[in-house]
């Protein structure tokens, strides 16, 4: 499973390329806050070689308190399931960083423009491959937060997550508005992901192991040998609340 810096074109004549590298190195500049958000989530945008990239930053001051996750690791979840997801071949989750900004260290990522145009309610309810994958996604890392406003489609119709801060926890606690796959069987690249993030686990974990616990990464194991032993969808729990709320 690759392990090579992401990077994707920007556009302009120079044909500038976003990568893990410009946003570690480029500069932070706030314009504001997003008021909805329940931890510090701040706009603005980075700026390197004569670029201004549009950025959501997240200070890990500003979060804050859970009572079932530790205090401060929120940034931290949100980079792991960005490389997480880049290492598996999904490629679900825009560029996210943990840099230090204005406001010290944080989750810095790629804002994404969507088409306002989509319905995003009804395109999270339909039966698209792209959801598939985000439903995967969201199991293997054990997402508590799958809103309908967390899933975000671009005018090009890419589809990317965002606000992984409440992921890879080591108890179940899959939360998500995407249930419609549940007791579906994986198909053959489903199945064959799950098979190559098993056999290659170590090589894969190397990259989380500064982000995650090892009882976190243990159980992101357990997670994937269940999944491969029931060769389905996993179906919503009946033990806790299987959309979170408010679901957008």
């Amino acid at each position: 499973m690759g392990t090579e810096d992401r990077a994707s074109s920007f556009g302009g004549e120079d044909n500038f390329e976003l990568s893990e590298s410009a946003f570690e190195m480029g500069e932070i500049e706030v314009l504001g806050r997003l008021v909805d958000a329940s931890n510090a989530t701040l706009f603005g945008k980075l700026l390197i070689s004569g670029h201004e990239i549009p950025i959501v930053y997240k200070p890990i001051a500003g979060e804050r308190p859970l009572w079932d996750f530790p205090i401060g690791t929120l940034a931290f979840r949100e980079v792991a399931a960005y490389r997480f997801s880049r290492i598996i071949g999904l490629e679900l989750v825009p560029i996210t960083v943990l840099r230090d900004g204005p406001f010290g260290l944080g989750a810095v990522q790629q804002w994404i423009n969507v088409d306002e145009s989509v319905d995003v309610i009804a395109t999270a309810q339909s039966d698209d491959s792209r959801l598939r994958k985000m439903a995967l996604l969201d199991a293997l890392i054990n997402n508590t937060d799958r809103k309908f406003g967390h899933i975000l489609i671009e005018a090009s119709g890419a589809l990317f997550g965002c606000d992984h801060g409440v992921t890879f926890h080591t108890q179940p606690k899959l939360r998500t508005v995407i249930w419609q796959f549940a007791g579906s069987p994986f198909n053959k690249n489903e199945r064959e992901l799950l098979e190559k993030l098993q056999e290659d686990f170590s090589g894969v974990t190397k990259h989380l192991e500064s982000l995650l616990s090892e009882e976190e990464l243990i159980a992101l194991l357990r997670r994937t040998q269940a999944l491969l032993e029931k060769g389905v969808f996993p179906y919503p729990s009946e033990e806790w609340p299987a959309v979170p709320w408010p679901p957008y």
